[in-house]
């Protein structure tokens, strides 16, 4: 349909958006620029410092995350509930100490289960919930979650 060394828009590396372009993603995607289209300026070949590729191991100066699930079930006892948040959001600063930790979790709505988070954001968190056999991928909105104790 379209000769290979046309671009009809522009290629993102590792996307699946194959239609945005006439050529197959490379390994060096920016090697294929012509620099005129960015009035001189050539694009980085590289990620900018700081930024760690995932899979590259550990970055200079961080631990290297935990990788999967846990490799054991939860505590047999339920934690007692402590507090109740608000009508708010769960902070995520305050989940921050629970990464990487059985957490038992109670959700607006009354269920509640053992969670295992690997990930914070702005808005939500990820990680293994127990289904009473075995740690599943798992995510939920920080709205969600009513409260929270980590053990």
């Amino acid at each position: 349909m379209y000769p290979n060394h046309i671009h009809l828009y522009y290629n993102i590396p590792n996307s699946q958006d194959a239609y945005l372009s006439a050529t197959p993603i490379q390994a060096d995607y920016y090697s294929t620029l012509d620099p005129r289209q960015f009035g001189g300026f050539q694009p980085p070949t590289a990620p900018p410092p700081g930024h760690h590729a995932p899979g590259a191991g550990p970055s200079p100066g961080h631990p290297a995350p935990e990788e999967g699930p846990p490799t054991s079930p939860p505590p047999s006892v339920v934690p007692q509930q402590t507090h109740q948040a608000g009508a708010f959001a769960v902070d995520p600063g305050s989940m921050v100490r629970c990464l990487h930790r059985y957490t038992y979790v109670w959700l607006r709505g009354f269920e509640q289960f053992w969670f295992y988070p690997t990930f914070i954001g702005r808005h939500s968190v990820s990680g293994y919930r127990w289904t009473g056999r075995r740690w599943v991928n798992f995510g939920i909105s920080l709205r969600q979650i009513q409260s929270f104790t980590c053990v």
